[in-house]
């Protein structure tokens, strides 16, 4: 029931389509005895689209989250005993229409977790990602990080294919029953640094030991504060994506997911 009522208020709360239903609201209203009324929410809607357009808003709100939680200083001559990564850097639909694997801008993930097996061989790749469609196809992610992970080199033998969680506290869970970790061993978290705050949140709530290691950095730094979008599209993109993650934040604290608010190294 949460994982449905996530995606239903998730559409509606993303920045960009609720001004641009306040749009459609605004000119609606245009028509009617309420024109006033629609005139100033066209304009308030219109205004804001374009703030969250082509400011540096939305680099803003990632900046924080991409900056929390650096990597470790960990040598190639240390143990790694495993590696989770989190799923999320798949677009299943083209992945099952396709036959191949399609990936998103989270990409890094499994691309990462590649170069990770490399550097560690003696290292477990645990890849953690169910299937996150409402209607229509049902194939979990990890049928095709599976697929993609082997094609760059990792052998199956090192694989734990996780593909039953349907968001990032179920991945916690079910990743902690697959891996077994024992105390001493050193696990490495392998998701996007503007998602790194949650997942280590979650994380530690079960009781999973892992060390950040974060990819998928959107902004270059504190420079990118002044830096305004060239597309508007780019902006709205960045602030849904920011503005999730802190209301992610805010509800995975509120029903228990997590122990702190904003979790910190």
């Amino acid at each position: 029931m949460f994982y449905y009522f996530a995606k239903v208020a998730g559409f509606f709360l993303n920045p960009s389509t609720a001004l641009l239903l306040l749009l459609l609201l605004g000119t609606v209203l245009l028509w009617s005895r309420w024109a006033r009324g629609g005139r100033r929410i066209v304009a308030v809607s219109a205004l804001l689209l374009l703030i969250t357009g082509l400011s540096p808003l939305g680099n803003a709100l990632i900046l924080p989250l991409e900056n929390r939680f650096p990597r470790p200083e960990i040598g190639q001559d240390q143990r790694v005993d495993g590696i989770v990564v989190l799923g999320g850097a798949q677009d299943m639909s083209n992945t099952v229409r396709r036959g191949v694997p399609a990936l998103n801008e989270a990409s890094e993930r499994l691309v990462e977790a590649a170069a990770l097996a490399r550097r560690y061989p003696e290292a477990r790749i645990l890849f953690t990602g169910g299937s996150n469609a409402v209607f229509g196809d049902r194939q979990s992610e990890a049928t095709g990080a599976r697929q993609l992970l082997e094609a760059l080199g990792v052998e199956p033998g090192r694989l734990l294919l996780e593909d039953k969680s349907r968001n990032t506290y179920q991945n916690t869970q079910y990743s902690l029953a697959m891996a077994k970790p024992e105390n001493g061993q050193t696990w490495l978290l392998v998701t996007s640094a503007g998602h790194m705050s949650r997942a280590m949140g979650c994380f530690r709530k079960v009781g999973f030991r892992v060390q950040p290691w974060p990819v998928d950095y959107r902004t270059r730094g504190r420079e990118d504060l002044v830096r305004f979008f060239p597309k508007a599209f780019e902006g709205w993109r960045r602030v849904d994506m920011a503005v999730r993650e802190w209301i992610g934040l805010l509800i995975y604290r509120a029903t228990g997911r997590t122990n702190t608010l904003f979790p910190a190294p």
